[in-house]
């Protein structure tokens, strides 16, 4: 089955302002790996259909190919239950901000990230994928794995870019969408070796063995984990092969309903060093010690959906979105800096303060401290934070077997 994406498609829309869901954001912050963009339209293969969304400030736009297929939900339905739409992202945004001042900041420049209720199984692969990996690296690996052993469900033409020289349309692209397969697709003997014909290294052998392991539960137990307690959950999740105590918290956060779990990798850590007053450790791994200390004081500090509050910080924090925090931190320079000339006025008077003088009245020396001041504040920001990004690009060439200087590293994050 062939459909172009220029054919007349029926759209139907559900209202969802963007404070509740912006799915910009939320389909590219490393929650799932198979939607693809293309313009202002987003598609993945999901529960037996093509579906396509848009979105405008008051609505989510839909359109499936089918809308309702035979034995799964309608895609109004689906979609209620895959974005949690009967949870007030608004109502929890303003509780985790009454309760934590650094979230407050943060979360004006990131609206409308809510955790998506994925399908365990799918799930639970695509982060054994994210072992000591990158977002564009795991979305290859999931695409490459469902084209593999998926279900076709159809292809849609995309209409290409016009040549601007002569007005004729560029090649036409025509892109294939594959339902993600079963645990028993990936019980073969053959499997893990054609997983490491494409790329998925020694995390092939743990999805084949991770696959043997819930065909023989069967899915309904995966399903059923739902039902049960956080602790209980975590304890069989990392029964399977390929998966700790973060890949768990993945897995329990993302598609078991388990709100408060908080996955904690070097991201998180980082925050929780940098924002929440954690120390320093020497171990360049997480001890358990201490990545039970983490998920439990942000438990303590969001309540019972901590897992959903980590998701903006984590989000702020991934280098696509730094444009955004940048935007967050200027803003509060700015404040800074206002707040600082207040200071400055009051220190430089005459012993009596500055009620007598009027703003015409303040003398050359004083504009100069301020300026110096001020010069002096913006330095410090700017410093640490080309410190912290160098840091973030150095794990990332670590992880990524990227040898380099601590040199090249500062000169690549200047450019």
């Amino acid at each position: 089955m062939s459909l172009s994406c220029t054919a007349k498609r029926e759209w139907r829309k559900l209202p969802v302002p963007l404070s509740e869901l912006h799915i910009n954001t939320v389909l590219r912050c490393g929650q799932s790996f198979r939607w693809r963009k293309n313009g202002n339209e987003w598609s993945c293969a999901l529960s037996a259909r093509i579906l396509t969304l848009q979105q405008t400030p008051t609505h989510l736009l839909y359109h499936a190919i089918p809308f309702s297929p035979p034995g799964h939900p309608t895609t109004e339905d689906l979609l209620r239950d895959y974005f949690q739409l009967n949870i007030s992202l608004s109502d929890l945004y303003k509780k985790w901000a009454a309760a934590d001042p650094h979230f407050q900041r943060i979360s004006s420049s990131f609206g409308g990230i809510r955790m998506l209720r994925q399908d365990p199984w799918e799930n639970l692969v695509s982060f054994i994928c994210s072992s000591n990996n990158n977002i564009s690296r795991i979305s290859g690996m999931v695409q490459g794995l469902c084209t593999e052993w998926g279900a076709p469900l159809g292809s849609v033409d995309i209409p290409s870019p016009v040549d601007p020289e002569d007005g004729m349309p560029l090649e036409e692209k025509t892109v294939a969408y594959y339902d993600f397969p079963p645990p028993e697709k990936l019980c073969g003997d053959e499997v893990e070796g054609r997983l490491r014909k494409l790329g998925f290294g020694y995390r092939a052998g743990y999805i084949v063995e991770t696959a043997r392991m819930v065909n023989d539960k069967g899915l309904d137990w995966l399903v059923g984990l739902r039902e049960r307690p956080y602790q209980e959950v975590k304890e069989e999740l990392v029964k399977l092969k390929g998966v700790g105590p973060k890949v768990a918290d993945c897995v329990a956060l993302m598609s078991l309903d388990k709100k408060g779990a908080v996955p904690v990798d070097t991201h998180v850590l980082q925050i929780a060093q940098r924002d929440y007053g954690f120390g320093k450790t020497k171990n360049k791994t997480l001890t358990t010690k201490t990545y039970d200390a983490i998920g439990e004081h942000f438990r303590n500090l969001w309540g019972e959906e901590a897992g959903w509050a980590h998701s903006v910080l984590f989000t702020a924090d991934l280098k696509s979105f730094s444009e955004q925090l940048v935007k967050t931190k200027t803003e509060t320079t700015s404040v800074s800096v206002k707040k600082e000339r207040v200071v400055v006025k009051n220190e430089t008077g005459t012993g009596t303060g500055v009620e007598k003088e009027t703003p015409g009245e303040v003398k050359e020396q004083t504009r100069t401290t301020k300026r110096v001041r001020v010069k002096v504040e913006v330095k410090k920001e700017v410093n640490e934070e080309v410190n912290d990004e160098v840091k973030e690009q150095m794990w990332d060439d670590d992880v990524n077997g990227v040898p380099s200087s601590l040199a090249e590293r500062v000169k690549r994050r200047r450019r």
